[in-house]
């Protein structure tokens, strides 16, 4: 192998070199990156805090909403007790209210044929007021022509017993927890 050399050249030592301006040395670039590493890791860090904290959070949210079914269904088998109660008492006044509906409609086709009603005589297939005599109003009248004590002539209110309709079946069911409530069973 040939060398060519000119002696006006300079000889290039191997072992020091230079530093060319404007490209950083190792050392520098070195310790940037370890810089941007450390800074990398510590907000990798910090999102795995908040990230732990946020699961936490969100199973002691997910408890307190299993917790609040609970309270729910409680509450609306409460509400479905009280409910039937006054369903019962609702059906019981109907079926009330539609005897006296017929009562009055048999007297008015009485009245209407010409016929006396018969101030104790229920029409058939009905029931008599829970709440009120059977005095009419024409023998409170007649009562005061005959000069008969005024007070006497009022007819008195007396409480009767309605007889007892179709009873509704209820279920007792008891939850894990102790509570207790009552189904209506069809």
């Amino acid at each position: 192998m040939t060398m060519i050399s000119e002696p006006d050249v300079p000889a290039i030592e191997l072992g020091h070199r230079e530093a060319v301006p404007g490209k950083p040395s190792r050392a520098r670039m070195i310790g940037v990156i370890a810089v941007g590493a450390a800074l990398v890791t510590a907000v990798n860090v910090t999102a795995a805090v908040y990230l732990y904290r946020g699961v936490n959070d969100l199973k002691t949210m997910e408890a307190r909403l299993e917790q609040l079914g609970q309270f729910e269904q409680r509450i609306g088998a409460r509400i479905d007790t009280v409910n039937n109660g006054f369903q019962s008492r609702f059906e019981t006044l109907d079926r009330q209210l539609q005897a006296n509906f017929g009562q009055i409609n048999g007297n008015i086709a009485k009245l209407e044929q010409g016929q006396p009603v018969a101030a104790g005589e229920p029409a058939p297939g009905a029931t008599e007021p829970a709440m009120l005599d059977t005095a009419t109003v024409a023998d409170a009248s007649a009562a005061d022509e005959s000069g008969a004590d005024p007070a006497a002539a009022q007819p008195s209110f007396k409480r009767k017993v309605a007889p007892p309709g179709p009873n509704p079946s209820y279920q007792r069911i008891q939850q894990p927890d102790g509570k207790v409530y009552y189904k209506k069973i069809n």
